[in-house]
């Protein structure tokens, strides 16, 4: 799912990765908002705040949430250079590396939330908001943006407008098109809540608290093996054919 590229990309590809990092954000703002109260996977509410504050000309109240946007649109350009710097390296599937530096962040604040007291949640907030936006930028290159798995707004707009066109076949004969995209919209919807759930049970419940974060890291880390494993294998059955 994260090796295939271009034409060799199908339907099925797009919707292995959109439920993984669909839970996965799930996760993350789940995590996130009941640490620390803040969302985290995306920034049209951080946006609204910051022009709020901007109206009522308290510039440094507002701030924190530029601060946010910025985490999130840095987050995308990293992840968007990195593959664009690496991309003519044919022995290196360069969506690993976006996806490793995700990880790492995930990680880090979980295991640094056992050994120090973490007093500045803004800070967390902007590392979560900054891998996020490495997720939601490699996502949206690997599917030629096809998929999102961050925020939901402009999933439900999409799902809206293609259900209403399920009722139009004349201008919109390729029915069977519009159900796929369809199936993968609801899918990232359904895996996104999936991941909150999980999250809020694991967070909550099991008292995990950043903790929670080391799951959602793990998800990303086994699709990623899952994948080269299977890569690996189909070239050595290849090789015997």
């Amino acid at each position: 799912m994260f090796r295939h590229q271009g034409k060799s990309r199908t339907f099925v590809h797009n919707l292995q990765i959109a439920t993984v990092l669909s839970f996965v954000a799930g996760m993350v703002n789940v995590t996130g908002f009941l640490a620390i109260k803040q969302l985290t996977t995306n920034v049209t509410g951080h946006f609204a705040l910051f022009i709020n504050d901007v109206a009522d000309f308290e510039f440094w109240k507002g701030t924190i949430y530029f601060l946010y946007l910025f985490s999130f649109l840095l987050g995308a350009f990293t992840s968007s250079f990195l593959i664009e710097k690496y991309r003519a390296n044919k022995k290196l599937n360069v969506f690993v590396i976006p996806t490793m530096i995700e990880v790492i962040l995930l990680l880090s604040i979980a295991i640094a939330s056992d050994f120090l007291e973490l007093n500045y949640p803004d800070i967390i907030a902007c590392v979560l908001l900054f891998a996020m936006g490495l997720q939601n930028s490699f996502v949206s290159k690997i599917s030629k943006a096809v998929v999102r798995t961050t925020h939901l707004t402009g999933l439900f707009t999409d799902l809206g407008i293609e259900l209403s066109q399920l009722f139009f076949p004349e201008t919109h004969p390729d029915r069977e098109k519009i159900k796929r995209t369809i199936k993968l919209r609801l899918s990232i919807i359904s895996f996104f809540f999936f991941g909150g759930i999980a999250a809020g049970i694991l967070y909550s419940t099991f008292v995990l608290k950043f903790n929670t974060l080391i799951f959602a890291a793990a998800v990303l880390l086994v699709s990623l093996f899952f994948d080269d494993i299977r890569y690996r294998l189909f070239k050595t059955k290849r090789k015997f054919i």
